[in-house]
């Protein structure tokens, strides 16, 4: 019997909900008569009154309208914007328990997805302070009833919610985005109508470098031009920190935040990071890990997994701008990374002079079209493999190419649980055993979290 086949909701009708899970975007999962029903800014344990807002086939989607009984894991948000705010969507939630729910969603996925029965997924490594964390932050800019708003979007919208302090980025982002929004004021700096593609100012990105102190401003225009740039510039220079200025020119019509063209307006067209004994220079258009704090602790952990000795040749896919390569170069014989994005190859290849680092080589390319023809030439060895796909995973024609190369190890870094566990069922279909899952929780109060696996041939 199908869920609406039995469907007794009805729109706009008030009902009491148990609130049993999370789900990927934060909601609270329950049920009411079989039927699944997503409420925002609910959390497990909590019984609720709920009204229903939208039905849908498999699911419905309610909004609470009081809460009968409050759980145990709900806390009161630090910041004011969480029930609004798309940006943190747990903040609700005592932070041990946060990790203990992320333990579960990578069990959930390894059980569910990679038949993993078990598998020995570790307590996750939280953080000492899970608040003031992110080393960068992209804030839309634009008109909301005729005023500025700078800030965040709202929950599955592009209303922008104007936010005067985000209490998960750096507290220096705060100061400094309070200087631009008074410099936007005080020059009527027109800001960006995604509907109408006019105005002028899109996003404000700001970066920062927890270990060094350097302060990256990027302002991104829908034009050829800022008014008052100077005025700006004089403004921040002085700001302790402030390492570079600079304009992104994007006039395209969708929702990509950063166009191609970067000028530099004052100071150095890139801040550098310090993790461990590596330092990092990072330009505006560079991927970095957003937490400087946990990237150590998950390097160190990739560390600890590859086993290195000295002696090994390791292989670093989907490198990136090659921050694990360049992490391990000291402790292997030679590391190789391979990246498609050549602007990150470009970082690389910089920082890993930057750093002295003699044996760390990089080519651009998909890896899952590049490898492959490597293999059958046979060119390609590797005591080590390094995986760190993107969310959607590897390809399977790279995890048949690994399975031809057959490494003794294998660790593989992960932002998604589900294509982690598809991927890791792969691997063992190819004769290698799933060792232990380290959770590292690089984003304190969202639903994300990074997972590190080693597998041995």
């Amino acid at each position: 019997m199908k869920q609406r086949d039995f469907i007794t909701l009805k729109k706009d009708r008030h009902y009491t909900l148990e609130i049993a899970d999370i789900g990927t975007k934060g909601e609270g999962i329950g049920r009411i008569d079989g039927f699944t029903v997503f409420v925002d800014n609910a959390v497990p344990g909590d019984t609720l009154k709920i009204s229903i807002i939208d039905l849908k086939k498999n699911y419905a989607v309610g909004k609470i309208v009081q809460i009968i009984n409050q759980s145990h894991f709900r806390v009161k948000p630090r910041c004011q914007y969480t029930a609004r705010c798309g940006s943190c969507q747990t903040q609700n939630i005592n932070y041990p328990d946060q990790l203990t729910f992320k333990q579960k969603k990578v069990k959930d996925s390894l059980e569910r997805i990679g038949k993993f029965s078990n598998a020995k997924i570790l307590p996750v490594i939280g953080m000492q302070d899970p608040f003031n964390y992110r080393n960068k932050a992209q804030f839309p800019v634009g008109s909301v009833d005729g005023n500025l708003a700078i800030g965040f979007y709202a929950l599955r919208s592009h209303e922008i919610i104007n936010i005067e302090e985000c209490h998960i980025q750096h507290p220096v982002m705060n100061t400094v985005l309070q200087k631009i929004r008074d410099f936007i004021k005080e020059y009527n700096i027109p800001a960006y109508n995604e509907k109408s593609h006019t105005g002028l100012l899109r996003h404000v990105l700001l970066r920062t470098a927890f270990h060094t102190g350097e302060i990256m401003v990027c302002m991104i225009i829908n034009g050829k031009k800022l008014p008052h740039a100077d005025k700006l510039v004089d403004i921040l220079k002085d700001f302790p920190g402030m390492k570079s200025i600079v304009l992104n020119h994007n006039r395209r019509r969708d929702n990509v935040i950063l166009g191609d063209w970067i000028e530099l307006i004052w100071g150095a067209p890139s801040i550098v990071e310090q993790i461990g004994e590596i330092r990092f220079e990072i330009s505006p258009l560079s991927f970095f890990q957003v937490n400087s704090i946990q990237m150590k602790v998950l390097y160190d952990k990739v560390l600890d997994y590859a086993g290195l000795t000295g002696k090994e040749t390791v292989w670093d896919i989907y490198c990136g701008i090659g921050s694990i390569s360049l992490y391990l170069a000291a402790h292997a014989k030679k590391v190789f990374g391979i990246e498609v994005v050549e602007a990150a190859i470009l970082d690389a290849k910089r920082n890993a002079k930057l750093n002295h680092i003699t044996n760390a080589e990089f080519f651009t390319g998909k890896a899952e079209e590049e490898l492959p023809g490597m293999q059958k030439e046979g060119s390609l060895k590797a005591d080590v493999i390094i995986l760190d796909p993107p969310r959607k995973g590897c390809e399977s024609a790279l995890l048949d190419t690994i399975a031809e190369i057959a490494p003794k190890r294998i660790v593989y870094v992960s932002c998604d649980p589900s294509t982690f566990a598809r991927d890791l069922s792969i691997l063992k279909e190819k004769g290698y055993t799933l060792l232990k899952v380290q959770p590292v929780d690089m984003f304190p109060h969202t639903t994300h979290i990074e997972c590190v696996g080693l597998l041995i041939k």
